[in-house]
């Protein structure tokens, strides 16, 4: 069984073989067709029509399913590798080790926001981007300059203690759970976190930062907490809704994947706290 650790306390190798492998996988052509297929819904999801994979209860799952197909690939390249988490309430600056030069590289630059350090630094020649937003090709971020703190273990805490998965509308506006986790309600914590790291993490190219990996598998994680602590409490919808996939219903671009399918994480792996 795979075991998703804490990237701060992945060994030297550990780390070494996560980047080798996010790195093959982009030099093989996979890695760009998950940064298309992560634009593609950021451009189709909208609180006002058909919503799969943001502003919807599906936000969860959807992601759930994403990570683990891109964890399926790098296990193609290196069947030991599984994804870190970044505990973004503990590893809260810029100087934390998930940026050193042996992990995921620096803070971008302040004339250009060019990352300059580590495996994915454009100097190396390794990470070049082919799905970009405009004619720049370097992996760019911004930390603390879109917003100055990442969120606190507290507000996670407020946003776990919250009883009801979802509730209409199913979009943006929406109370519960879901919404206050990804952001667009409440304390803000998926979202505040990828501005704050800025850059390429603002826009829906966002897996073009391998740290957009580690983010959602820290928002992955916190839902299967918070599945822990209401074990009576599930996904919302269960019955069919308008422009949401309900529990039953298959989720775009996986024609075999419903949200039911991915509530139990435990037969693919667990985390290292044991949810």
């Amino acid at each position: 069984m795979a075991v998703r650790k804490n990237q701060a306390t992945l060994t030297a190798k550990e780390k070494r073989d996560f980047v080798n492998a996010v790195l093959e996988l982009k030099r093989a052509g996979g890695y760009d067709d998950f940064v298309s297929t992560h634009d593609s819904f950021i451009k189709s999801d909208s609180d006002d029509g058909p919503r799969t994979a943001h502003h919807a209860p599906s936000f969860l799952p959807w992601h759930r399913r994403f990570l683990l197909q891109f964890e399926q690939a790098l296990q193609g390249v290196n069947p030991d590798v599984t994804l870190p988490y970044w505990d973004w309430t503990a590893d809260r600056t810029p100087t934390a080790s998930l940026w050193g030069s042996d992990f995921l590289g620096g803070d971008g630059r302040r004339s250009d926001g060019q990352v300059t350090t580590g495996a994915f630094a454009f100097s190396g020649g390794k990470w070049p981007l082919k799905v970009s937003p405009d004619n720049r090709t370097f992996l760019r971020r911004a930390m603390g300059r879109g917003v100055a703190e990442l969120p606190t273990r507290a507000e996670v805490n407020s946003v776990l203690a919250l009883p009801d998965y979802d509730a209409a509308p199913w979009n943006g506006s929406s109370e519960g759970f879901r919404n206050n986790l990804e952001g667009w309600r409440g304390v803000n914590l998926h979202n505040r976190v990828h501005v704050w790291v800025g850059g390429l993490m603002l826009t829906g190219m966002s897996p073009n930062d391998p740290v957009f990996w580690l983010h959602h598998c820290f928002v992955d994680k916190l839902w299967a907490e918070w599945q822990s602590r209401h074990p009576g409490q599930g996904y919302l919808p269960a019955d069919s809704t308008d422009n949401v996939v309900a529990l039953g219903d298959a989720m775009k671009p996986w024609n075999d994947t419903t949200p039911a399918d991915m509530l139990d994480h435990t037969g693919h792996y667990t985390y290292d706290t044991g949810f």
